[in-house]
């Protein structure tokens, strides 16, 4: 079967509501669509962006309002018609886009950050010799410490959450506050020796 007679039937057959008629020209004439979609845009991801719209106004106009017969030998003319007012919509979008942008109020001059993400370092620094240390205390003692020091509950709300008697919380809290200087201790002269 010639392509013209070919998209003469998909043609009919959308306008009738057959997606799959548009799924089929899509596979026959994507790829001349993105060609030229990039040759107006001279981007590949606009011309991706045109393949889609393009495909998808196609569809909508044909559910909308269907235009009449195929009156060229393919429906190619017609869908590059199509991508040539996408790619105008895509530019005049753009367009608005960078008015927009160009419109707003620069921003105000920053000072030097350094400082702030030298200090972030080594909140984070300190932060890693902690969490080691803390990593050798038993899990039960790790989540109250957690729970109570980091997170600011209450003994009485750290045992609710936990599901043990405030006693036992309290109990945890003063071995840990036993051990955790002396991991402490170790991890940071590990660190300063290595």
């Amino acid at each position: 079967m010639a392509t013209g007679s070919a998209d003469q039937e998909l043609w009919e057959r959308l306008r009738v509501g057959d997606h799959f008629a548009l799924g089929e020209l899509f596979d026959r004439y994507a790829d001349d669509v993105r060609a030229f979609a990039f040759r107006r845009t001279a981007s590949w991801s606009a011309a991706d962006d045109v393949v889609q719209a393009t495909f998808l106004s196609t569809w909508r106009r044909f559910r909308r309002d269907p235009p009449g017969p195929l009156t060229g030998a393919t429906a190619r003319g017609w869908l590059l018609i199509v991508a040539g007012n996408e790619c105008r919509t895509l530019a005049r979008t753009a367009n608005r886009l960078r008015g927009l942008v160009d419109r707003l109020p620069r921003p105000a001059p920053h000072d030097d950050h350094a400082p702030d993400v030298a200090r972030r370092l080594d909140d984070e620094r300190q932060m890693s010799a902690i969490r080691r240390a803390v990593a050798k205390l038993p899990r039960h003692e790790r989540e109250t410490l957690e729970l109570v020091v980091w997170s600011g509950l209450t003994v009485a709300e750290a045992a609710d959450a936990l599901g043990v008697p405030v006693g036992t919380v309290k109990a945890r809290l003063h071995r840990t506050r036993q051990r955790f200087p002396d991991l402490l201790t170790r991890v940071a002269l590990t660190e300063e020796l290595s």
